[in-house]
């Protein structure tokens, strides 16, 4: 099964951030605030995911590379 193409990354690279910046405070009214707890909820649930990810992934599947919720 496919996620909804609404879901999907882009498969190049946004080249200019300030339009998605821009779509998803259109998608809240130019309510920053709610953006922003939007994303910070997205990120949480995303963390979450991850952490259920790493503790049902075998080691041996990945050959001991595990997924960090930090970034580089």
């Amino acid at each position: 099964m496919r996620p909804l193409p609404e879901y999907e990354a882009p498969a190049e690279p946004v080249e200019n951030e300030g339009d998605a910046v821009r779509a998803a405070l259109a998608w809240h009214d130019g309510d920053a605030e709610a953006t922003i707890a939007t994303l910070l909820a997205d990120c949480a649930h995303l963390r979450r995911q991850l952490d259920l990810t790493r503790a049902a992934m075998g080691h041996g599947f990945v050959r001991g590379w595990e997924p960090t919720p930090l970034r580089d």
